[in-house]
Formats: structure tokens, C-alpha cells, sequence
């Protein structure tokens, strides 16, 4: 991690080393995930199992595949109330702030008899992944289940990879049973989104898979798009804090270093009007980083995708984070209020210096599972939308009709679709055929 001037030049340096976390950039693993898709949607249950001995190093069967109550009893047994206390706390909160979320079906009636409306439909099955490997991730599960039961979700599945001895990390089913999960699958990696996107003997298939994974689940979950819904292809995550001379340089480390920690394809960005305080984060993400147990994590991500820019002014720090879009972005300002309101990109926005991210992550409410690599210049949070659909509904009068009939068959016209003038024109004896 190093301090450079913001320009033209050290900012495409920047963009073009956070590029190479795009999928795109990796054709290898891309031809590797789509064998394992194919082969679990041909063969089922018997490839599912067969990469689970391979890539988890668990064998299963149809009967052990499926967390059973046993098992969930165990968990709670092995998981400290205090934590299941604070667990049931934070689905308070996040089932609160989704409650907001929700939309109503509505219809509107014309003078002429003509009705219109929309209806608003939840997903009858939704798929949810949760990672394992490095870090156990039960805030995921509750940032995915808990928007799909809000918006009514009929079944909610969720897969989750298992330990070698074939059990799942007990804080993350209780975290799963906590937040309404219907049934909970030991499936991990390309395999498990394969079975929720084409189905097999033991894992039905859904309308829609969330959740974050690594790079085989996030080029699996693009390739199944199509088959089914997916939320977003998620990458590494990301943070940017803005800040001028009045941040706590301390602060500002602290909150670079937490999503630094995450992996080593990770990226933490200062974009600073002030050279002193870039020189204080600097020296101070090397104290904290000396004494955490993911150092070198931390070190792999801050040395690779770590960037720390000094603006000449705060119009060109907006513009770079604008033009960044980060996952997370933290304002550390005098007047952090008035720069929220210049930020168009951003997954969330964390104002004034006591909105440390980790408490998104955990505890504030709205949800975690963010646009990352730049898209959050098009695309959302997850929320309670990606659970529901909406139908148009239209119901016309004859009244109706015969007011509009002359433009909608002009229209068709227009196109050359001759059958759609026709459809129109039959129902006034004005048929041409």
C-alpha cells in the first residue's frame, strides 16, 4: 500500500489492477466450472456427491446430504447463548428495515371502465448460498434468508459446504434456523449452485439463488443465469473511504484493514484531500496489521489492491469515488451529510466517523450482500425485491377499447404486424381478412 497523487494516470493503474478480480479473468476456472455444471445436471445426486468427496473431502449420501434435526440441536447445544442471543438481536433489526421494503399489488380504474394494476408475487422456492473455507459467514445467512421471508417465500433451501467429517459449522445453522431457512443442504462450491439451479434427486430446484462464494461459485452462479434467477455475480469485497484533515487517521485504518481481512483479492482505498492524514492511515494500518491473527491476509490484499490517493480538492475525490463505485464507501468529513448527497455509486454509503462498516455487516439492518467491481453504478443491495415478481394486470371495457382501438391498430400497423391490427379490428366488425 503505498500514497500516490490522484490523476488521470494513478487512478487507471488503480482501476486496471481491481479489474483483474472481474471473472473475466479467469478462463481456466471458467472451463472447469462448466464441466461440474454439466455433469450435475446430467447425473445428479451421483455427481454432487462424487465433487463433494473431491473438492470437500466429505463423503455423502441421500440420507446424510440433508442437515437432519439432530444435527440442529447439536448446534444450538455447542453455540453460547450470549451468541445466540445476539443473533436473534441483529434478525430483529435486519427483518425490521426489510419490512419496509415491501410493496403492495395496486389497481387503478379509468372513467371508461378500464382497469390496470400490477401484482405483486413472491418466489415460490429461493436458493441461498452461504461460503465456508477461510471463515464461517453466518451474517450472510442471515442477509439472505431474511429479505426472501419477508417478501413471503414459500421454501427457502440453503447449502452450505460441510467439514471433512460431514458436519456444518454450528454457528451458521443456527443462524439459518434463527432466520426461517425451510431446509439446510451440505453442498458447496460450483456443485451446490448446479443442483439449486437444474435440481437432482436430493436438492429440488429453485427460482432463485443468492449468497455470496469464491470465484467457482460466482462463475457458476453466471452461468446458470438464464435457468434461473440470481441475485448478482459478487466478487472480492471492497471498501473506499473518503476523508479530509479532520478523520481519525486510526479509524480510517481500522475500517480499510476490517474488509482488507476478508481475502487476499480484497481492495481497501483512501481517497484523502490531505496528505498528512494519508501518512497517518498509512503508518497506522502497519501498527494494527502487526497485531491482528489475518496479517497476512492483509498484507497479500493491502500490497496488491490497497491504493491510498490524495486529491488536490474534494470535487476530484467525489469524482474518483463516483467513478469507482465501491461496494462499501465510508464519508469521514467535516460535513459528511452534505457530501452523501454527491455520491451516485455506491452499494452503501457509511456517514460521520462512528459509521464503521463492520456494524452494516452485522447489526444496523439494511443488507450486506452488495454490488461489487464498479456495478454499483446499475445495480442495488440485495433487498426484498429480488424475492418477488410483478405482473401486469389490464382488464378493458368494450368502452375502453373502442376509445383507444383506432391508435393500437394504427400502431400495429406501423410494425407491419397485420394479426395484431387484426385482433384489434375483429372485435368492431372492421376486419380486413
Amino acid at each position: 500500500m503505498k500514497i500516490e497523487l490522484l490523476n488521470s494516470e494513478s487512478f487507471k493503474d488503480m482501476q486496471k489492477k481491481l479489474l483483474k478480480r472481474s471473472t473475466d479473468s479467469y478462463p481456466s476456472e471458467e472451463k472447469a466450472v462448466a464441466a461440474i455444471l454439466q455433469r450435475v445436471r446430467q447425473e445428479g445426486d451421483a455427481a454432487l456427491f462424487d465433487y463433494e468427496k473431491t473438492f470437500d473431502k466429505c463423503t455423502l449420501t441421500a440420507e446424510t446430504i440433508r442437515v437432519s434435526e439432530q444435527e440442529e440441536k447439536e448446534a444450538y447445544a455447542k453455540v453460547p447463548e450470549e451468541l445466540t442471543g445476539i443473533i436473534r438481536r441483529a434478525i430483529g433489526r435486519i427483518r425490521q428495515f426489510h419490512e419496509q421494503q415491501k410493496q403492495k399489488s395496486w389497481f387503478m380504474t379509468e372513467d371508461n371502465g378500464m382497469v390496470l394494476g400490477q401484482r405483486v408475487t413472491p418466489l415460490e422456492r429461493a436458493g441461498v448460498y452461504v461460503p465456508g473455507g477461510k471463515a464461517a459467514y453466518p451474517s450472510s445467512v442471515l442477509m439472505n434468508i431474511i429479505p426472501a421471508k419477508v417478501a413471503g417465500v414459500k421454501e427457502v433451501i440453503m447449502c452450505t459446504p460441510p467439514g471433512r467429517d460431514g458436519t456444518v459449522d454450528p454457528v451458521t445453522l443456527v443462524a439459518a434456523r434463527e432466520a426461517g431457512a425451510d431446509v439446510i443442504f451440505k453442498a458447496g462450491g460450483a456443485q451446490a449452485i448446479a443442483a439449486m439451479a437444474f435440481g437432482t434427486e436430493s436438492i429440488p430446484k429453485v427460482d432463485k439463488i443468492t449468497g455470496p462464494g469464491n470465484i467457482y461459485v460466482a462463475l457458476a452462479k453466471r452461468a446458470v443465469y438464464g435457468h434461473v434467477s440470481i441475485d448478482s455475480v459478487a466478487g472480492p469485497s471492497e471498501i473506499t473511504v473518503l476523508a479530509d484533515e479532520t478523520a481519525d487517521p486510526r479509524f480510517v485504518a481500522a475500517d480499510l484493514l476490517s474488509q482488507a481481512e476478508h481475502d487476499e483479492l480484497a481492495s481497501a482505498v483512501l481517497v484523502t484531500t490531505s496528505r498528512e492524514l494519508a501518512e497517518q492511515v498509512l503508518a497506522e494500518t502497519e501498527r494494527f496489521c502487526s497485531a491482528l491473527s489475518r496479517r497476512d491476509i492483509i498484507r497479500s490484499s493491502l500490497d496488491e489492491f490497497g491504493h491510498i490517493l490524495v486529491a488536490e480538492n474534494m470535487d476530484d475525490a467525489v469524482r474518483a469515488v463516483n467513478a469507482i463505485a465501491p461496494e462499501h464507501l465510508e464519508i469521514q468529513t467535516r460535513d459528511p451529510f452534505l457530501l452523501m448527497t454527491r455520491i451516485r455509486n455506491a452499494g452503501a454509503i457509511f456517514v460521520g466517523p462512528w459509521s464503521s462498516e463492520p456494524l452494516g455487516d452485522y447489526f444496523a439492518g439494511p443488507n450486506h450482500v452488495l454490488p461489487t467491481n464498479g456495478t454499483a453504478r446499475f445495480f442495488s443491495a440485495l433487498s426484498v425485491d429480488d424475492f418477488v415478481k410483478k405482473t401486469s394486470i389490464i382488464y378493458s371495457s368494450r368502452e375502453a377499447l373502442e376509445e383507444l382501438h383506432g391508435d393500437v391498430i394504427r400502431f400495429a400497423k406501423a410494425e407491419r404486424l397485420t394479426a395484431h391490427a387484426n385482433s384489434i379490428q375483429v372485435r368492431f366488425g372492421e376486419e380486413e381478412i
